[in-house]
């Protein structure tokens, strides 16, 4: 019982990782659609935020659990 626990650990933190990057490529995304966008979109700007929020959500997630992501 005692020596599955670092198994999850790894399993969970590998999970949180490609959590992290896919936040990352869909907070990019919205950068970019906000740039390319001409005029003021308020759907636009708010999944951006949406994005954002998410992404610094589970980069503080990953710093709590002391979680090196190497690129």
């Amino acid at each position: 019982m005692l020596f599955r626990k670092p198994k999850l650990k790894k399993v969970y933190d590998e999970q949180l990782i490609a959590l992290i990057q896919r936040a990352q490529d869909e907070l990019n995304q919205a950068k970019a659609m906000e740039e390319l966008s001409d005029d003021y979109d308020l759907a636009v700007t708010t999944k951006r935020q949406i994005a954002e929020s998410t992404y610094f959500y589970l980069f503080k997630e990953a710093r709590i659990r002391k979680i090196l992501i190497r690129p």
